[in-house]
């Protein structure tokens, strides 16, 4: 192939240089959908993950952190022996005091393990037995953005690649006709923060490995249905025309985006007939809505999206990433974690059963959380029926289910409090080196060279954080 000096500048200066440009092709010409070579690096026990990220940070207070000692401290200020000098949000860095709030719901033990879930989780507290609960997680950022962003890439800044985007670029998918990522997105009903479609970007990896944002609509994915009068023979013949000048392009500059364009454009075409059977929801028995509860049936909720979530593991697609917004509760947090838990308790608890159901819980790893925690302390006044909580990066809870990690675990505590980390810790490197390492990928060796540097999702730390395994 040609190649002009001035496309191999060009190139070079991207810090591609020609060798690495050289095997980065003849990786994007393999076929869609195939793993690296060398991958998996060993058996994995998870062949896909569903993520259910709850965007706004859950309250673990009021969820899975039963604090009972609280109780009798209502009101009183937090010390500042545990407080530790932590910064605080422009929120709340204005108050002369910090009110302990105690969590207004009940607290019981669940199944054979006895794991300590709160009463708004009735329906989660059924499948207590299939999940691992992290009381102790931690994490860098205390706003959303960043917050969001290091849980979705592994860094607080824009334009890494998102977990899903590497999961596809190492380990592709076993479904053809449809993408390796793919993301859904639901509203809840309470106070929510700005989501960007770069949280599921491909950062510097190729821009096929993105992941693709399915809608509650006529079209599920944008332009996916032909123009009216134009039938899919046509289309077939426009996207033979044009692959034939996207390779006389790729001829002439060997870019890798020109292949990843022409593998982008056949899988388009191929899921306008895959994404409409994917969606319709009319074969589904009625068990299946009874199971994942009244909003089931409602497109773009957070129901049906796990059952769409379930059907895309059926299909054999690698990552699918479910956003549920509405979680941000500074102030009303009673009402508001209710109704948000009445909207995703009955559909998260659903997913768990029918994936065992079907024998896919097995090599399926379920993850539900959000981007960090919530205070101790109430934001603004505390009453005897109200109370708000600030962004909490210190310590909160996280649960993880199926594939390659243990059932009815309770992994790491906090002080009394929730402030701080008892034992245990387990940072976002951590969570994400261990995802991967259930997929059979050595965090330490998935990278991807760019402006010089070889980059991994866990960046320069993280570890496989073995307790968690089955």
């Amino acid at each position: 192939m040609d190649m002009t000096r001035r496309n191999l500048f060009r190139v070079s200066t991207g810090g591609i240089g020609f060798t690495a440009l050289s095997q980065l092709f003849a990786a994007e010409s393999a076929p869609a959908h195939q793993p690296l070579p060398g991958l998996p690096h060993f058996a994995p026990k998870a062949k896909r993950v569903i993520y259910l990220f709850q965007h706004g940070a859950p309250s673990q207070l009021d969820l899975f952190d039963h604090k009972p000692g609280l109780g009798k401290l209502r009101g009183t200020d937090l010390p500042a022996s545990i407080r530790m000098g932590q910064r605080l949000t422009g929120m709340t860095a204005y108050q002369a005091t910090f009110p302990t709030a105690p969590s207004m719901f009940q607290f019981a033990r669940h199944g054979q393990s006895g794991m300590m879930l709160s009463e708004l989780l009735p329906h989660t507290a059924k499948v207590a037995d299939k999940l691992c609960l992290i009381r102790s997680m931690h994490t860098e950022a205390i706003n959303h953005d960043p917050a969001v962003t290091f849980f979705q890439t592994g860094f607080q800044l824009a334009g890494r690649p998102s977990i899903g985007s590497w999961a596809a670029y190492g380990l592709g998918s076993e479904c053809q006709d449809l993408p390796a990522f793919v993301v859904l997105i639901s509203q809840g009903k309470g106070n929510s923060q700005a989501l960007a479609d770069r949280q599921w970007g491909s950062g510097f990896l190729p821009s096929k490995y993105q992941g693709v944002k399915f809608r509650a609509a006529a079209d599920p994915v944008l332009y996916l249905s032909n123009p009216e009068g134009y039938s899919n023979a046509a289309r077939r013949r426009y996207l033979d025309d044009l692959a034939k000048l996207n390779e006389i392009k790729l001829a002439e500059s060997q870019d890798p985006e020109v292949a990843a364009r022409i593998a982008q454009y056949e899988m388009a075409f191929k899921m306008q007939a895959s994404v409409p059977e994917l969606t319709d929801l009319s074969k589904e028995p009625e068990s299946t809505f009874d199971a994942y509860g009244p909003d089931a049936r409602t497109p773009g909720t957070y129901a049906a999206n796990c059952i769409l979530a379930r059907r895309l593991a059926e299909r054999g697609v690698r990552f699918i990433q479910l956003f549920h917004r509405g979680w941000d509760q500074h102030s009303a947090l009673p009402r508001g974690i209710k109704l948000q838990c009445e909207q995703t308790d009955q559909p998260s608890a659903a997913l768990i059963a029918d994936l065992d159901k079907r024998g896919l819980l097995k090599d399926t790893l379920v993850v539900w959380g959000g981007e960090f925690g919530r205070t101790v302390y109430s934001q603004g006044t505390l009453t005897e029926t109200d109370y708000g909580r600030d962004h909490h990066p210190r310590c909160f809870s996280m649960w993880l289910a199926g594939g390659g990690i243990q059932g009815g675990l309770t992994y790491g505590s906090t002080d009394d409090f929730s402030y701080n980390i008892a034992e245990n810790p387990v940072d976002v490197h951590d969570l994400h080196a261990t995802i991967l390492h259930c997929l059979g990928v050595d965090h330490l060796r998935l990278t991807f060279k760019f402006q010089g540097r070889h980059y991994r999702l866990t960046d320069v730390k993280g570890n496989v954080v073995k307790g968690l395994l089955s």
